[in-house]
């Protein structure tokens, strides 16, 4: 690996310090490294990737740096090595007092490195795509207005779920079990598996409950009409598209799989038991 992109997250004092340390260790062992301002370049030209031209890149930031760098990275097959500035660090599992070490062995090939899969989604109106957007950790249509509900009329591969009232519906990948659809009550999903998981989100129905599919479902998620409220397209976290209805969000697993460096089974339970106290028991 000769070239390396350096994400360094704006909001965080001292990612850009690490990110010196990081560009003078890169150096050391011949690889040429630049930095990246998060979020503030994170736009750029319409269609134009960053990190096009590189081996691999580094996150200084929490899990929404790495959600920035995986959407970019999974396309070109570039690995993402993650150091965890952030709060949780479900993703981001190396830890600033370990970058050094940890990226030694990721560059000498002896670091474990997962691949994580994704999702797709796609606005369609019309019969044509207006945008699309592949995802790590979910796909969300959700009211423009918080505690008013849409409707959401589902179908996943070919057998109709019925119509959904709520504030919102999630679709989550295993990797986003822990995100935003763990928040809604949703269950935690370890990241190897292949799986989506349908959340709704404060349901007007009793019988309304996350449901676990296999990776391999297509779910068709319509918009159907309201009297007060619209509702928005949302791929981690980002607001693709306000929707209309009769307009339908298609969500399928990406053909893309993001390779992450550190991200084991060990250090995603670890995360749950340090970052979610999850115990196992009262005592544990």
């Amino acid at each position: 690996m000769k070239t390396c992109l350096i994400v360094v997250n704006a909001y965080k004092r001292e990612s850009a310090e690490i990110g010196g340390r990081i560009v003078s260790f890169l150096e050391s062992r011949n690889v040429s490294a630049e930095t990246l301002r998060f979020p503030q370049q994170e736009h750029g030209e319409p269609g134009a990737n960053p990190f096009r031209g590189a081996d691999f890149a580094v996150t200084l930031g929490g899990d929404g740096t790495v959600l920035y760098a995986a959407r970019c990275c999974a396309p070109l097959g570039i690995p993402v090595f993650p150091v965890n500035l952030g709060e949780f660090g479900f993703i981001a599992s190396v830890q600033k007092h370990e970058w050094r070490e940890r990226l030694a062995e990721f560059l000498d090939g002896s670091a474990a490195c997962a691949e994580r899969g994704m999702a797709e989604a796609a606005l369609v109106r019309g019969g044509e795509t207006r945008c699309a957007s592949n995802a790590l950790n979910d796909i969300v249509v959700a009211a423009h207005t918080a505690a008013q509900m849409i409707s959401l009329d589902i179908v996943c591969s070919g057998n109709s779920f019925g119509r959904f009232k709520a504030d919102a519906v999630i679709v989550s990948t295993a990797t986003g079990s822990t995100a935003y659809q763990a928040a809604a009550g949703g269950p935690i999903i370890d990241p190897a598996l292949d799986a989506l998981v349908l959340t709704p989100v404060c349901a007007f129905s009793l019988s309304s409950r996350p449901l676990v599919l296999p990776g391999e479902s297509v779910l068709d998620i319509a918009v159907a009409d309201s009297r007060t409220v619209g509702a928005s397209l949302i791929a981690d976290g980002r607001t693709l598209s306000d929707t209309l209805p009769g307009d339908h969000i298609v969500v399928r697993k990406s053909a893309h799989r993001v390779k992450i460096a550190g991200s084991t089974g060990a250090a995603f339970y670890a995360a749950l038991r340090s970052k979610m106290n999850w115990a196992g028991g009262p005592v544990a």
